[in-house]
């Protein structure tokens, strides 16, 4: 009896491994040892990355809120603070796309939250 082997599904193992690595630079495009070990660190990365992207989107939008608030005479934790007092329920993703694209509803915002401190 002639001996069987597993050729087509590891040519296809293979076959897709080197497709995902398709675009690194030399053998780790080329080599399945090397591009094994660049897909699984590739995949590593992008799982940890994708979780440090939401924090870099928030960080960025509380400069922009700070720095629109300094505008108006406020500092952020202040702005932040009157949000909560007032009854703001906006996140800081809105707050920030207000600030940018909406000058006088946000000084209206602030207006609104200096008013019971006044």
């Amino acid at each position: 009896m002639s001996r069987a082997t597993n050729a087509p599904a590891s040519r296809r193992r293979r076959k897709r491994r080197l497709e995902q690595a398709k675009g690194f630079r030399g053998g780790r495009s080329k080599l399945f040892r090397t591009a094994t070990e660049a897909v699984d660190r590739a995949m590593v990365m992008a799982t940890e990355h994708r979780r440090l992207r939401k924090r870099d989107f928030r960080g960025l939008w509380i400069v922009r809120l700070s720095a629109a608030c300094r505008s108006q005479g406020l500092s952020y934790s202040r702005f932040i603070e009157g949000c909560r007092k007032s009854g703001i329920e906006l996140n800081r993703k809105m707050l920030s796309e207000i600030a940018i694209h909406d000058p006088e509803g946000f000084a209206a915002i602030c207006e609104r939250i200096k008013a019971p401190s006044a």
